[in-house]
């Protein structure tokens, strides 16, 4: 399903659903960030996505690190909440999603970064390579938050 995103966009279309979402900042011993470039949009994001019935929030970033890159995680603090009513994500299916994201932080257990349906490219990124890589500007936040590794959560 095609994606669009709208930041600041005043010719936006309206938002018709909140969805409760996870994305997860991670970091093996070189101190490199985990991230997909994504099938749906081209853009390199942190791994996420929407939390299942039934399940814990900190198990939705589990799980959704795993199924995005094949890399093992355990949840270890919250980096922040992310709820712009100005960052709208438009699906081709007609749903328009206003952002409300946990971004976690977690702590690299295991496996090796390897593609999935949602991802075209899973790797470890130097900080020193991320303003190469096309990322949406909510997601360079989360990233430069986890990288800052602030004293409190964000909620913004």
């Amino acid at each position: 399903m095609a994606r669009i995103e709208h930041f600041n966009d005043p010719n936006a279309p309206k938002a018709n659903s909140i969805v409760v979402a996870v994305t997860v900042f991670v970091q093996d011993e070189q101190e490199r960030v985990l991230l997909i470039q994504r099938t749906d949009n081209g853009l390199w994001a942190l791994p996420g996505g929407a939390q299942d019935f039934g399940e814990y929030i900190a198990e939705t970033a589990v799980r959704e690190t795993r199924e995005e890159t094949g890399v093992e995680v355990k949840v270890t603090g919250v980096i922040g909440i992310y709820t712009n009513p100005n960052h709208l994500v438009e699906y081709s299916d007609g749903e328009v999603r206003q952002q409300f994201s946990i971004c976690f932080r977690g702590q690299y257990v295991g496996g090796e970064p390897t593609t999935s349906d949602e991802s075209s490219a899973a790797r470890w990124v130097a900080q020193d390579e991320l303003d190469k890589l096309s990322t949406h500007p909510s997601m360079r936040l989360r990233i430069d938050h986890g990288i800052g590794e602030r004293s409190k959560p964000y909620i913004g």
